[in-house]
């Protein structure tokens, strides 16, 4: 996993990983990462977010805790 940027230093994410359909995100209060999949819950949009997000490693965690928050693959 790439280690998360965190620009603002206040950011609950640690990690992420991305693959062709989905974004892993690992959270600093969790082992395991969770999935989110452009095939499933979160739908292309949302992940396609997440990516940029990440990219810019920058508002990931918000993002996530206002939009997708419960679109991560079980």
């Amino acid at each position: 996993m790439k280690r998360y940027a965190n620009r603002s230093g206040q950011s609950g994410v640690e990690a992420y990983r991305t693959t062709a359909t989905s974004i892993f995100v690992k959270f600093t209060t969790r082992d395991e990462p969770y999935e989110y999949s452009s095939v499933g819950r979160a739908g292309p949009a949302k992940v396609r977010r997440m990516k940029a997000l990440a990219g810019a490693g920058r508002g990931l965690g918000t993002y996530i805790s206002r939009h997708a928050y419960d679109d991560y693959e079980h």
